[in-house]
């Protein structure tokens, strides 16, 4: 890892109470580069292995009542379930979203 120096680093802290440099004095700790990670072969493999899981065990039975619930077309309802199941917004409208699309891949295949 290479030294990064950092732009506008602030003055090394004294022992005043007030003023820009105020506080215990300290040492910055000057900031590195982390790796980024990148989309390749690992997430097609995740992909395969979860489509495969999901063939092999099925869904859930809060997801079976979820896809009821949106069979019904009753969207909210099935959001505050699912919300309540999972913790947070976010993570609802994800699984909503993911439980729609198997929705419409059945319908595709019944060929309604």
């Amino acid at each position: 890892m290479a030294d990064v120096e950092m732009k506008s680093a602030p003055k090394e802290r004294s022992n005043l109470r007030y003023g820009l440099n105020k506080g215990h004095p300290t040492t910055v700790i000057p900031k590195t580069v982390k790796p980024s990670h990148k989309k390749g072969k690992k997430t097609e493999k995740k992909t395969f292995v979860k489509s495969v899981i999901r063939e092999v065990a099925g869904f859930a039975p809060y997801e079976k009542r979820i896809m009821e619930l949106l069979r019904n077309s009753k969207d909210k309802r099935a959001r505050k379930f699912t919300k309540k199941k999972l913790g947070t917004l976010l993570r609802s409208k994800r699984k909503v979203e993911e439980l729609s699309a198997v929705i419409q891949e059945q319908r595709r295949q019944t060929g309604h």
